[in-house]
C-alpha cells in the first residue's frame, strides 16, 4: 500500500478492534487533506457497489487492511469492519 491514503491504511491495519468507527473529520485528520465531495455524497464511493467497476485505489486503504467500509452520510461517519 502506498500513496495518499497510506495513513488511513496504516491506522486501520494497526487497530485490534474488529470494528472501527471514524468521522469524516477524523479520516481527514489522518490523511492530511479533505475528502472528495463524492465521499460525502455517495455511498458508492465507500462501498464500490458496482461489481463491474474495478476497486478504486483509495479503497485499497481499507480493503488491504482486511476491512469493509459502511458509511453513514448523514452522521458523516464510516464503520470499518474486519472482513471475515
Amino acid at each position: 500500500m502506498s500513496g495518499t491514503y497510506l495513513s488511513l491504511y496504516t491506522y486501520l491495519e494497526n487497530r485490534y478492534a474488529n470494528t472501527v468507527v471514524l468521522t469524516f473529520a477524523e479520516i481527514e485528520d489522518l490523511l492530511g487533506f479533505t475528502l472528495p465531495d463524492l465521499a460525502r455524497l455517495q455511498q458508492e464511493w465507500w462501498t464500490n457497489a458496482d461489481p463491474n467497476i474495478a476497486a478504486p485505489s483509495y479503497s485499497h486503504s481499507w480493503t488491504l487492511a482486511s476491512r469493509t467500509a459502511r458509511p453513514n452520510l448523514l452522521a458523516q461517519t464510516v464503520v470499518f469492519e474486519r472482513a471475515s
